[in-house]
């Protein structure tokens, strides 16, 4: 795969964890039959029964219920036993930045955590544009395979809409295809 589809994975990864879809992007997105296709084929499906009205309603319940109510997808939330959110230099995910140059303001951003999917999503998009593939490697040996292919696996069975349902498959593959591309063009099996 080459890094400009990479980069845009990566963000648009982002942009579906970071918040839910409002009227632009959810336009855009129905418009791009072939991305509704990669993503899933039921997906493709519902898109094209459903009016622009049914689609936004049900994907913001669903994004509310999923990523904001019932689970968060934020790594130190799902990685520590007791729940807690990690922030400054204690969250490890902070640290990774800082030691890579990534200059992160939460005072701009909508996502109040360090970890959180959409960010970190963010930062491997941050990181293909820097084309430093040992560090791309090893943010997701250390930290989103980690956490979020466990996240994703256990929150499937909560989607209500074809497009969480089959974006959570999508992404687990593409973040496992990615790691093994990025070991194999490293040779680091263990980054």
């Amino acid at each position: 795969m080459d890094e400009k589809t990479r980069l845009y994975i990566y963000a648009f990864l982002s942009r579906l964890f970071t918040e839910e879809l409002d009227d632009k992007a959810l336009k855009d997105l129905a418009q791009n039959e072939e991305l509704l296709a990669t993503i899933g084929e039921e997906t493709l499906e519902w898109f094209q029964k459903s009016d622009f009205g049914e689609l936004k309603e049900a994907l913001n319940v669903d994004y509310n219920s999923l990523f904001v109510v019932h689970n968060h997808p934020i790594e130190s939330s799902v990685m520590d036993s007791k729940n807690e959110i990690l922030v400054g230099l204690q969250n490890p995910v902070m640290q990774f930045y800082f030691s890579h140059g990534y200059d992160l303001n939460l005072e701009s951003s909508k996502l109040y955590v360090p970890d959180h999917a959409g960010i970190e999503f963010g930062f491997m998009q941050s990181m293909i544009s820097q084309n430093d593939k040992r560090s791309q490697a090893e943010f997701l040996h250390k930290h989103l395979l980690q956490w979020i292919v466990p996240f994703l696996i256990a929150v499937k069975p909560m989607a209500q809409t074809p497009l969480y349902r089959d974006l959570c498959d999508f992404a687990v593959e593409f973040l496992l295809s990615d790691y093994s591309m990025l070991t194999d063009e490293t040779g680091e099996a263990d980054a």
